[in-house]
C-alpha cells in the first residue's frame, strides 16, 4: 500500500523479527512496531497492534515461524511440541477469523523436514514467507474479479476495515475500490466510522486519502439515510469467517447494513479469500464470536490540540457496557462472495465445489 509515496506491506519478518504496521495509533501516527518472539506476535494479534483476517493470519504464520527459530535444544520431538505450544499460544489470540488457523495449519502441516531441527526451522521461515506472498497475489485477484462490478461514476459503501491493513496488502474489500481507482473509474466511497473501534474513520478513511480516493466517513447510523437516498449504488465488505452456506461473520454492524441494503434493491458484496472459508462450520450459527473489552464502548481515543493521543470517557461511570465484535449477515441478504477464483453465489452447493478443491489441491 501507498504511504506517504513510500509503498509498505502491514506486516512482514526480517531475521527473526515480526514487523507490523502499528494500527493502535493510526491515523494520528505512522509507526513500525517490531515483534521479538512469538509471544508478542500473539500479544500483538490480540491487542489489534495488527488486525484485519489476512493479516492475522499472516502475522500468525510468521509468528510460529518465530517459534520454530527460537527453539535452542537438540530433541526433534521436544521440538515438534515446543512448536506444537507456540501454535496453541498464537491460535488463541482471536477466535473468530478463519485465517489464523488456516495460516497456521499451512506452516505447521508442512515444516518439519527429514528429521532435521535446522532444516525445518529454515523451512518455517521460507512457508511464512510464501503464504504472505500468496496472500498478496489473492488479494490483487480478489480486487481484479470486484473492478467488474464498479461502473463508472459510482457510489460505494464500506464498513469497519477491509483495505491493505487488514490484509498483508492491496486488501479484501478495498482492493476492488482500489483496482477501480487505478483503472481511472470515478467512484466515491461512503466510509462507516465503525463503532466502537472505529476503524473506518480511523483506517479506511486513512487509506482512501493516502491513495487520493474521493470518499466521506459517515456515522453508522447514516447509512441507511443514504441508501434510501439512492446516494449509494453499491455495498462491499469483508470478511472474519464464512460459512459453508454462505453466511458471514464480519465486523458488528454488517448485519444491519445488508438488510437495509436488500430492503433498498441494493448489491452487497462480501469481499474474502477462500481461505476464510469455514469447512467446520455448516451454518453462521457454529461461528464464534468474539466478545471484546466494555471498555472499547465506554471510552474514545482521538488527538488533542497539543497533538497528543488520548483517550476520553463518553458514557457515565456507573454504566457498563457490552461489546460483540462481530455478527453474522444470512446468506440471503448477500449478492456474492468476491474471491481469487471469481464470485461466488452464497448458496452451498457452489461454496462446496470452489472450497472444498482448494483443500483438495493443497494435499
Amino acid at each position: 500500500m501507498l504511504i506517504n509515496n513510500i509503498n509498505y506491506r502491514t506486516v512482514w519478518m526480517q531475521d527473526t523479527s515480526v514487523y507490523m504496521i502499528n494500527q493502535q495509533l493510526l491515523p494520528f501516527k505512522f509507526e513500525i512496531f517490531q515483534s521479538k518472539n512469538y509471544v508478542e506476535t500473539a500479544n500483538a494479534i490480540k491487542t489489534m497492534v495488527v488486525r484485519g483476517a489476512p493479516a492475522i493470519g499472516a502475522s500468525g504464520a510468521y509468528g510460529l515461524a518465530q517459534g520454530a527459530l527460537a527453539y535452542e535444544e537438540n530433541n526433534f520431538d521436544d521440538f515438534k511440541r515446543y512448536v506444537n505450544d507456540a501454535y496453541k499460544v498464537l491460535n488463541s489470540a482471536r477466535p473468530t477469523a478463519n485465517d489464523l488457523s488456516y495460516a497456521l495449519n499451512f506452516v505447521k502441516s508442512k515444516m518439519f523436514v527429514n528429521w532435521s531441527i535446522s532444516n525445518s526451522k529454515m523451512r518455517a521461515f521460507e512457508l511464512a514467507r510464501e503464504y504472505a506472498d500468496w496472500s498478496v497475489e489473492v488479494c490483487r485477484k480478489i480486487g481484479e474479479y470486484g473492478n467488474k462490478l464498479i461502473k463508472n461514476n459510482q457510489n460505494i459503501l464500506t464498513h469497519c476495515n477491509a483495505g491493505a491493513l487488514a490484509c498483508v496488502d492491496f486488501g479484501t474489500a478495498l482492493s476492488p475500490i482500489r483496482i477501480a481507482h487505478y483503472n481511472r473509474k470515478k467512484i466515491f466511497v461512503y466510509v462507516d466510522e465503525t463503532r466502537p473501534r472505529n476503524q473506518g474513520a480511523y483506517l479506511t478513511a486513512w487509506e482512501l486519502a493516502q491513495e487520493k480516493i474521493n470518499h466521506a466517513i459517515i456515522a453508522d447510523n447514516a447509512a441507511g439515510f443514504f441508501m434510501k437516498s439512492k446516494k449509494i449504488d453499491l455495498v462491499v465488505v469483508g470478511a472474519d469467517r464464512i460459512a459453508m452456506n454462505g453466511d458471514v461473520a464480519n465486523k458488528i454492524g454488517t448485519y444491519e447494513k445488508a438488510v437495509v441494503a436488500k430492503e433498498n434493491n441494493i448489491p452487497f458484496y462480501v469481499a474474502a479469500p477462500l481461505s476464510t472459508f469455514d469447512i467446520n462450520s455448516k451454518t453462521g450459527d457454529y461461528i464464534p464470536i468474539e466478545e471484546r473489552s466494555e471498555e472499547e464502548i465506554l471510552y474514545i481515543s482521538g488527538i488533542d490540540e497539543n497533538k497528543k493521543i488520548k483517550k476520553v470517557r463518553i458514557a457515565p461511570e456507573e454504566s457498563t457496557a457490552k461489546n460483540p465484535a462481530f455478527d453474522v449477515t444470512p446468506a440471503k441478504y448477500i449478492s456474492g462472495i468476491i474471491t481469487e477464483k471469481g464470485v461466488i453465489r452464497p448458496v452451498m452447493e457452489e461454496i462446496e465445489k470452489f472450497v472444498l478443491s482448494k483443500y483438495q489441491n493443497e494435499e
